[in-house]
């Protein structure tokens, strides 16, 4: 088997993993940060992000285990005072991994032919860099509303409980193949009006927003921001690929809410 690690900056990460690392070649396992079949990140749920984009072209066989060296994060099940057990459950590894939803996102414009692709594990949005954010929102096929405000905010399952939940987004289960489309700050008047409410979108539908203006845009793609000009739509679908994570000891979702927002009671 062979396994890339990735460690976040901080001299902790580092430390374990170098001891990670030597405990893995002294049990027999390859070391390979380009093709693995294996990646551990060492950190938080931003450095399991930042290897997930690191090798998203590689998703069909690689999983995912995460170590968190600072608070628990919704990626990461063991700490770093677990390395000896994580490398003995590796050394009894059969293959089994749990999924989660990932979303495509497909960005054209108006006067180039290249369409921009990308992956999301958390969440995309959009939004203008100084001025109201006009865009027709699609649903399918069907035009939903038009929406005047500060941004749209799209996030997958596992995503829902970051930035999704903090304007006003339901949490929702990875179980559910779906994505979740929340306003930021919508206009809401006499004259302007939307559904003020986040939406849930299944995977056999796609989220099409028509943007009225041509530049001044920011684009994130979990923590990636993009600055762009142009733009004529962006699509998001929920993707046929999905991240898979090693399940040796994979703490339930719902227990990952509640120890994160209401309480550990461990």
């Amino acid at each position: 088997m062979k396994i890339g690690i990735v460690a976040n900056a901080y001299e902790h990460s580092k430390q374990v993993a170098n001891q990670l690392e030597e405990k893995l070649r002294h049990s027999g396992f390859q070391i390979d940060h380009h093709h693995p079949d294996i990646v551990i990140t060492i950190g938080g749920d931003g450095t399991l992000l930042y290897a997930f984009h690191q090798y998203e072209d590689q998703l069909d066989h690689i999983r995912f285990i995460g170590i968190h060296t600072g608070h628990l994060g919704f990626y990461t099940d063991w700490r770093d005072y677990e390395l000896d057990s994580l490398v003995e459950s590796l050394c009894n590894d059969h293959g089994e991994s749990v999924d989660y939803p990932l979303i495509d996102v497909y960005v054209t414009f108006k006067d180039r032919k290249d369409v921009l692709f990308y992956h999301t594990l958390n969440e995309s949005t959009i939004r203008r860099i100084n001025n109201t954010l006009v865009a027709d929102v699609m649903v399918g096929q069907q035009v939903f509303e038009r929406f005047r405000g500060d941004g749209l905010a799209i996030a997958t399952p596992t995503g829902s409980t970051g930035y999704n939940k903090s304007i006003g987004g339901a949490v929702m289960s990875p179980q559910v193949e779906a994505m979740q489309l929340s306003e930021m700050a919508s206009i809401n008047n006499r004259v302007f009006r939307t559904l003020g409410s986040p939406i849930v979108v299944n995977k056999n539908e796609w989220i099409h927003l028509i943007l009225e203006n041509d530049k001044d845009y920011i684009l994130t793609v979990d923590q990636h921001t993009y600055h762009l000009n142009g733009i004529r739509d962006i699509y998001y679908t929920v993707s046929n690929q999905k991240v898979r994570f090693a399940k040796y000891r994979h703490t339930n979702f719902w227990r990952r809410v509640r120890d994160a927002f209401i309480e550990d009671e461990s």
